[in-house]
């Protein structure tokens, strides 16, 4: 069953790329939002279109102290190679190993096919889940202005 809204996040500890420190909620708590988002595969139209939407609207988010990380469970190589791809700016972590363990806490991990479903949870700076929308569906989902008009209520 997935995290929900008013849950406490679980932890998560990821990899970014080789060489560069990990990427571990702990190290956003009393700092900043987070906006963890969990899709299927690196390179596929569909993610695609959601990591330009991410990228779209990125100062929106850090404009509301938030940042964005992006998880799948490819390579921490194939999410960088990807990233640069895409021109990305915010995080592409890996949850390669252990083998989807972030996606499995969040309850987003789909055994039949060894990848995350589409999970998005929006995590405050004290570790609680204020939004969250799963989607299992291939179907791209449009999480951004949900999830921006929610920090919008948070900060009045």
């Amino acid at each position: 069953m997935a995290i929900e809204t008013g849950d406490r996040a679980p932890e998560f500890d990821l990899e970014e790329a080789a060489g560069k420190p990990r990427v571990r909620l702990a190290d956003y708590l009393g700092r900043s939002n987070v906006l963890l988002v969990f899709h299927p595969f690196a390179f596929t139209p569909v993610c695609a279109e959601e990591a330009m939407d991410l990228q779209e609207n990125l100062e929106s988010f850090r404009n509301a102290n938030t940042e964005i990380v992006f998880v799948s469970c490819d390579t921490p190589a194939a999410r960088q190679a990807w990233k640069a791809e895409l021109g990305a700016e915010y995080t592409f972590a890996s949850d390669f190993w252990s083998h989807g363990a972030a996606a499995k806490a969040y309850g987003v991990f789909n055994e039949a096919n060894g990848a995350s479903v589409r999970g998005t949870f929006l995590i405050d700076s004290g570790g609680t889940v204020i939004w969250s929308l799963v989607k299992e569906s291939e179907r791209r989902t449009e999480m951004v202005p949900d999830s921006l008009e929610t920090l919008g209520a948070g900060s009045r």
